[in-house]
């Protein structure tokens, strides 16, 4: 009997230590964000074989080894991004989100900073795998990570603007890679730098109180709710212009029916936000613009919907 409860007792330790292990690696994918990382990991395939490379076959881009480096840096890089945010942020997250709070503070604060210093280590290994320069580019973007979470969100239009430009950094990265300087590629990054720019505005408007406990100065806190919806609605505005020559662009095939869908969203968008002021209103208007930049990400395989099958079929 005393054997049987001594293996009894090991099965129950042993079942404890999977589910804290499991819990533990739930916190460290909440903390880097891994969904976050996968949708970009995604766009930035997309991007290079329907935007950046489409004359490349599918074999070749998806083989691509230095390619395959690039995006790798990426994800290490943005995740230790995620991971100094995440260091800073704390008091903040504590008020604006409790529940993610005591998720991502399972693990320690060492274990972060420890992960934090491996990650940045392997993008710029990964970097120096492609060249140079690559490193040179991932050791910077590192470097602005860190000032910004450190310096530069304390300063409301430094602060907007460097948040958005470090969002699209990654995507410059396959650009340069690709050489591929064409006006349809600007105009796409001139939506997508509209948006962005909207999102973080949300995002200012739905941290108030945790910006204010840290000390925080947003445009929000600076200018006010009232001077922040209008600067949103402009942008908003803004962002028809570049929808109209994406139409115009015949290039883009059926992903102009995402621009279709994009325009009332975008208008439904702005008049949630002058109905409403409240913390929940905000967060719904924040998993809206989440959804519209996902969609947006996967609408890019419909730039040219045979070119999937045709570079299947030549592989």
């Amino acid at each position: 009997m005393d054997l049987l409860e001594k293996a009894k007792e090991n099965t129950r330790q042993k079942q404890k230590e999977e589910a804290s292990t499991l819990i533990k690696l739930l916190s460290l994918f909440s903390v880097v964000r891994g969904i976050n990382i996968l949708i970009i990991v995604i766009a930035q395939y997309l991007a290079a074989i329907f935007i950046f490379a489409p004359k490349q076959g599918l074999k070749h881009i998806v083989l691509d080894v230095e390619l395959y480096f690039i995006v790798v840096a990426s994800a290490c890089v943005i995740a230790s991004g995620y991971i100094i945010n995440n260091f800073y942020d704390v008091k903040k997250d504590l008020i604006n989100r409790p529940q993610k709070y005591r998720l991502d503070n399972i693990v320690s604060q060492k274990l972060k900073l420890q992960l934090y210093f491996i990650l940045n280590f392997l993008g710029v290994i990964f970097g120096f795998f492609v060249s140079w320069r690559a490193a040179l580019f991932f050791s910077t973007y590192i470097f602005l990570i860190w000032f910004y979470s450190h310096k530069l969100r304390q300063h409301p239009l430094l602060g907007l603007f460097s948040a958005v430009t470090l969002s699209i950094l990654p995507f410059f990265a396959v650009f340069v890679y690709y050489k591929n300087f064409s006006t349809i590629i600007f105009t796409h990054a001139s939506f997508l730098f509209f948006i962005l720019i909207i999102r973080v505005l949300i995002k200012d408007l739905e941290s108030i109180k945790g910006d204010i406990v840290q000390n925080y100065v947003t445009i929000p806190i600076k200018y006010g709710e009232r001077f922040t919806k209008i600067l949103i609605s402009i942008i908003a505005l803004m962002t028809l212009d570049p929808i109209y020559f994406l139409w115009k662009y015949p290039e883009i095939g059926a992903m102009k029916y995402y621009f279709y869908f994009a325009v009332p969203i975008l208008g439904l968008f702005t008049v949630k936000l002058w109905i409403n002021q409240s913390n929940k209103n905000y967060i719904q208007l924040h998993i809206l613009l989440k959804i519209l930049i996902v969609l947006g990400v996967f609408s890019l395989a419909l730039i040219d919907t045979s070119v999937i099958i045709k570079r299947l079929m030549s592989i």
